[in-house]
């Protein structure tokens, strides 16, 4: 976790200063907020909440005043629905991890969505939760990832793909940008 964060101070070092760091240097690095999938049909974004949340932190409780949940709005249907929320995010992800007793949730994630426009690798991006999870859009399931064999994911912001896609193909790499949260920024910085 702490060298995702170096690696992604070290990214962006040569622009950095004391003051604000303006989003337009970061959107090199990142969907902030907002990602279109590859075939266009739907968006993914985060959405504000109302209520604050009271969570449990490894000092002392804490309180979470804008959290945002992870929404997906169809371009056809023209309807927005939440894919990933407050709800059942943070009971759910701690099933998954028996090292770590804190809650997490959808905006502590970095989101890369695959090729196949149904699948979200969820990297934790914040917390010292270490696990990797699989959302699959269609059936609204939350796994682990627990091989690394298809996705080969570099320590940075991106995440990267290579091989043949078949025999008659070149050998090709394709890098994936993640989707963050302008909470999980706020906290980076």
């Amino acid at each position: 976790m702490k060298k995702l964060i170096l690696v992604i101070f070290i990214l962006i070092y040569p622009n950095f200063s004391f003051s604000e760091i303006s989003e337009i240097n970061y959107e090199k690095y990142f969907y902030i907020g907002k990602m279109k999938s590859y075939h266009d049909k739907f968006t993914l974004y985060f959405k504000t909440r109302e209520k604050a949340v009271l969570a449990r932190g490894q000092n002392s409780n804490y309180i979470t005043d804008y959290p945002q949940d992870l929404y997906i709005y169809d371009h056809s249907t023209k309807k927005e629905l939440p894919l990933i929320s407050y709800e059942w995010f943070p009971k759910k992800a701690k099933r998954f991890s028996s090292n770590y007793k804190y809650p997490v949730f959808p905006e502590d994630f970095a989101y890369y969505l695959l090729n196949d426009n149904n699948t979200l690798i969820l990297v934790s991006a914040f917390k010292n939760y270490n696990q990797n999870l699989i959302f699959d859009i269609k059936n609204k399931e939350l796994k682990v990832q627990k091989s690394r064999g298809k996705l080969d994911f570099i320590i940075s912001t991106y995440a990267q793909s290579c091989g043949h896609k078949s025999l008659k193909n070149n050998f090709e790499c394709e890098i994936y940008k993640p989707l963050i949260s302008k909470n999980l920024l706020n906290s980076i910085e």
